[in-house]
């Protein structure tokens, strides 16, 4: 088994529905297993802002699929979601992320391992932190540490 994180997030047709589902289609992966994941976040949106808040959460999966098996099936759970691809930071039924697969580190066209930009993003570290506070990132230091030197500034841990 092999641990990864996945980063969920949505903003259009019910928002923490929309994650639910997701968290459900995740969990009936075959050979994986939703092993934790965090509360529900609103967030305030990031590049493209004349849109609504996001709900965001991430997921620690244990799973047998490899890594390109694990992306073309969270791209599948975004397609069967509806999700459409009209333009960058664009509001969005639901958005998959893989964080991180295990130890792999990869850059291609494709993926990228672990996410280039994962220790910039709050509304990614805050979760993150919540389930995996002394995650290493990289160099950069752990979740916990990361989410503090961001801040919480935009972003509501909601009650579940």
């Amino acid at each position: 088994m092999t641990r990864a994180f996945v980063a969920l997030g949505s903003n259009l047709d019910d928002p923490a529905a929309q994650l639910q589902r997701a968290l459900l289609a995740l969990a009936a992966l075959p050979g994986t297993r939703v092993a934790i994941h965090s509360s529900l976040f609103r967030t305030t949106p990031v590049g493209f802002i004349a849109q609504p808040d996001f709900i965001n959460a991430v997921a620690e999966l244990e799973t047998t699929l490899d890594a390109d098996d694990l992306l073309q099936a969270l791209l599948a759970i975004e397609q069967a979601s509806g999700r459409m691809r009209s333009f960058r930071n664009a509001p969005r039924v639901l958005d998959l992320d893989l964080l991180v697969y295990g130890d792999e580190v990869r850059h291609s066209e494709v993926l990228t391992l672990p996410h280039p930009r994962m220790h910039e993003r709050a509304f990614v570290l805050q979760p993150l932190a919540q389930i995996a506070p002394d995650y290493m990132i990289g160099a950069h230091g752990t979740a916990r540490e990361l989410a503090a030197r961001l801040g919480s500034a935009g972003i509501e841990r909601l009650i579940e």
